[in-house]
């Protein structure tokens, strides 16, 4: 009887070693874990911060183009050829920005859409629709600083047709 109890206390200090070990364990996985999401969530916050600066940079971007369309309309209009093609390239080069800045914000957008992915917050859904809607807006820039870029262009080709 008395080796019976014996081997059922060696047994039960087994158990708590064991179940001693495994809180460790949890406590560090969890540890681990609440680390990696807070960086997720960060990640987050950036990739949508990163999106709206590039969408504010599309919207500049694209009054650049709009502004060098209107000096290359001015100066196809009283027939000043460098300043067309200077203006046109302006408006072109401001596209190209407009363009960059949007796939910038895309890109920020799929980041924080793939942090999303791996946490299920709150705050990160939002920034995660933020980021996307920055995107759009950048999107939409940089079609209008590509049409405002042909236009200028067209502008710079009627001067020289003058010529």
């Amino acid at each position: 009887m008395e080796d019976s109890l014996t081997k059922i206390y060696g047994k039960l200090a087994s158990l708590e070693s064991e179940v001693s070990d495994l809180r460790q364990g949890y406590l560090t996985i969890n540890r681990r874990y609440s680390s990696a999401l807070a960086s997720l969530k960060e990640l987050t916050s950036y990739a949508a911060e990163a999106a709206k600066l590039a969408a504010v940079g599309a919207a500049k971007a694209s009054l650049a183009a709009k502004s060098s369309f209107a000096a290359a309309s001015e100066a196809a209009a009283v027939n000043v050829l460098n300043a067309a093609e200077s203006a046109a390239n302006a408006a072109a080069y401001a596209a190209e920005a407009a363009v960059e800045a949007a796939a910038a914000a895309a890109a920020a957008s799929a980041a924080a859409a793939a942090a999303v992915a791996q946490q299920a917050e709150e705050s990160s859904i939002v920034a995660s629709a933020e980021a996307a809607e920055a995107a759009k807006i950048a999107t939409q820039a940089a079609a209008e600083a590509v049409k405002m870029s042909n236009l200028a262009n067209n502008a710079a080709k009627s001067v020289r047709l003058k010529n």
